[in-house]
């Protein structure tokens, strides 16, 4: 079995993007550090760089999310971009969207020991709960799956004029290309790349911006949406 490497120390930047989290974040690296890596959630080899990479890479993804809206963060895993953006933003009620079971066991252990009580954890997934979590203003994701097949699973969770934001690489702009006639099938109006982070990480992060339009998912999904939400209210009922 490999050995965890040891996290380092903070750097000191996430102390002024933290703020008066900044303990609850410290937390939350030292048990990705230790029962991530045994859980199989993340790599040892990520630990050396766990605040660059990844815990402030997602951080400041909040930058992009405007003020008190819902969020629904697709294929959550370890809780990344979703635990970190809660961390900064408490104004956002987030879901955390994750099959799982393992992964929800820790996502679930992290929200309670942190204190967070504008996330919830939901088990499944995304084609799953589809009608069945009220649609949100914006769906996140990270190393989730390509874009076509990442809109695919999180535009149809959207409200209308909603937006998913994807923490993406170098290949951001090819993605977009390459994903044109399946996000126009999804009721897509608009795709940007936007890079956020300055002063912050270097390099900065890359967020895939997709835009839709009244009919999240297209006219497909907008007949799943509500099949699935009379079923919904028939199981209510009885």
């Amino acid at each position: 079995m490999t050995e965890s490497a040891e996290l380092p120390q903070a750097p000191e930047v996430a102390h002024a993007v933290f703020g008066e989290f900044f303990p609850e974040v410290v937390r939350y690296a030292e048990l990705l550090a230790d029962a991530g890596v045994k859980r199989g959630l993340i790599g040892p080899r990520e630990v050396p760089r766990l605040w660059e990479r990844h815990l402030l890479n997602c951080a400041v993804l909040s930058e992009v999310v405007p003020q008190g809206v819902t969020v629904c963060d697709v294929g959550s895993g370890a809780g990344l971009p979703g635990i970190p953006l809660a961390l900064v933003r408490r104004d956002l009620k987030i879901t955390l969207l994750e099959p799982l079971l393992r992964r929800t066991n820790f996502l679930q252990e992290v929200v309670e020991l942190l204190g967070l009580d504008h996330v919830t954890v939901v088990r499944g997934r995304a084609e799953e709960v589809l009608g069945k979590l009220p649609p949100v203003h914006v769906v996140t994701a990270r190393a989730v799956a390509p874009l076509d097949r990442l809109a695919g699973w999180g535009v149809p969770l959207l409200r209308p004029y909603g937006e998913m934001l994807a923490l993406k690489g170098d290949t951001a702009e090819e993605e977009i290309q390459g994903a044109r006639a399946a996000l126009s099938k999804l009721g897509v109006v608009e795709t940007s790349v936007v890079q956020v982070g300055e002063g912050i990480v270097d390099p900065l992060s890359t967020v895939v911006r997709v835009e839709v339009g009244e009919s999240p998912g297209g006219v497909r999904f907008a007949a799943k949406r509500a099949k699935a939400a009379r079923v919904s209210r028939t199981r209510r009922r009885r």
